[in-house]
């Protein structure tokens, strides 16, 4: 192995974290990529988005309820996990809770015996996939919104989520708070201050304590953030940290949310909510504008492709099922990302860099190509800027470039750029700025019998986990 520059280090030398780092927690998130939210309650019934507040439980009534035929139609378009809508703002809880009489005891559904969060946690356990709840904040039914004893009774419901069913992947918090509402029969505006009302951090401490393996998102984290926008969309480049004290729910910066902050106090990746059709909840009249498979790939490339994760709505209709229109468009896009996904160019190409860590084989470039994110190739210290080259045994031809940076160490690389070998000399044809947990490179179609990836700039040594090449 040719080596421009070289430095002593040790076979336990690995480099040192750069910058914030994920936790334990943060990156089994990361390795989810894609999944799904649930938007079902009254609204499914009265063709509302936001309820407010007054709506008569006897209004929930699903014809044909069917949690496993929900998570199938989210496993087969390849979703990792499921985040139910446990209470949306108006109040009308898909459980029994103990501590109102506004939920699913008083729906004929199931004559008031039924549990929608515990019969699609149970289905997701089933087919082995995640499950996570959301819980708003905002409460348009409660007549106690806005003074502290609503805190105390928030709290206690979501206590009753955390306890009650299984292990959640991710607590959902969002930014909407105050307003108008029945609130009781007051029928008024409320408002709060969105900063200090639910006293977020004894708050959250509730979900650490309960469910210490889930992630906690909203504008600010703690743990995933919002993207800004509800398109689906991340910002190019999409850093994976932010000064995350600048944020709470309901107080944002659009445009530091959608790209994130570098350097940043905290590892803070991005969440894109979308949902397959205009509107969050089902609409009949919307059954002939489900985003099409080719638009979902879009949106892949556009949240997934910039390292951050895609949370996809799939609202379920008045039948309590997936609409056919949106599983067929969700599993056909699946379908086509994985047929892409399944034929890497890249493995079995001759692996070289112009420096490795101490020439040492656990940091080797071929740990670029081999498919695993626990492996890397890293220079040494003094080398920022390195170079790594694929040949091939026959030119290859792909249009899709994916990287991954090693996330253990922090997002270490600002700025690259890719070449191919043509009549003698490398042209090259893409460069992005950062990587992190995914970077997705789209071009013209590109046939070469060699490729490199120049680093261009890096503060530290880099650390790059996969370089894969595809076909789209």
């Amino acid at each position: 192995m040719n080596a421009k520059t070289r430095s002593p280090v040790t076979d336990r030398d690995a480099p040192r974290p750069y910058g914030p780092v994920p936790t334990a927690r943060q990156l089994k998130w990361h390795a989810l990529e894609v999944y799904g939210f649930i938007h079902f309650t009254v609204n499914t019934f009265t063709d509302k988005e936001w309820g407010f507040g007054d709506e008569d439980p006897a209004v929930f009534n699903p014809l044909d309820f069917d949690a496993d035929s929900i998570v199938e139609a989210a496993q087969a378009g390849g979703l990792a996990g499921l985040i139910l809508t446990c209470k949306h703002h108006d109040g009308f809880c898909l459980w029994p809770s103990r501590f109102t009489e506004h939920s699913v005891k008083h729906s004929p559904w199931q004559n008031g015996k039924g549990d929608v969060v515990k019969a699609l946690s149970e289905a997701c356990a089933r087919r082995g996939i995640a499950f996570g709840a959301y819980l708003s904040p905002w409460d348009r039914n409660h007549p106690a919104y806005g003074r502290p004893e609503y805190v105390a009774y928030y709290r206690n419901q979501l206590r009753e989520l955390l306890a009650n069913y299984g292990p959640l992947f991710e607590v959902w918090f969002d930014g909407a708070n105050g307003g108008d509402g029945y609130y009781g029969g007051a029928r008024e505006k409320r408002e709060i201050d969105r900063r200090t009302y639910y006293d977020w951090e004894n708050t959250w401490q509730i979900v650490r304590d309960l469910q210490p393996e889930a992630c906690m998102f909203s504008d600010g984290g703690p743990d995933v953030r919002w993207i800004g926008n509800e398109d689906g969309i991340a910002g190019d480049p999409c850093w994976a940290t932010l000064n995350r004290d600048q944020f709470a729910p309901g107080q944002w910066d659009i445009a530091l949310l959608n790209g994130g902050q570098r350097p940043g106090t905290h590892w803070l990746p991005a969440e894109c909510d979308v949902s397959i059709r205009p509107g969050w909840f089902y609409h009949a009249a919307e059954d002939d504008r489900v985003k099409s498979p080719e638009a979902l790939l879009e949106l892949f490339y556009q949240s997934v492709g910039r390292g951050s994760a895609l949370l996809l709505n799939l609202p379920p209709d008045r039948r309590g099922r997936i609409h056919e229109r949106d599983a067929v468009s969700l599993r056909t896009f699946r379908r086509r990302l994985n047929d892409m996904l399944a034929g890497d160019l890249a493995r079995g190409a001759r692996v070289s860099a112009d420096n490795t860590r101490g020439n040492l084989a656990k940091f080797s470039p071929a740990n670029a190509t081999d498919g695993r994110r626990d492996t890397y190739w890293c220079t040494d210290d003094a080398v920022t800027t390195p170079e790594l080259i694929l040949n091939f045994a026959q030119a290859v031809a792909f249009n899709v470039v994916s990287l991954r940076e090693y996330l253990p160490l922090g997002q270490r690389v600002e700025a690259l750029a890719l070449d191919a070998w043509e009549q003698g000399q490398w042209r090259e044809f893409a460069s992005a700025a950062s990587v992190g947990s995914r970077r997705l490179i789209r071009c013209n179609l590109v046939t070469t019998p060699k490729l490199r990836l120049r680093i261009t700039r890096a503060p530290v040594a880099p650390a790059i986990s996969d370089l894969s090449l595809f076909r789209a």
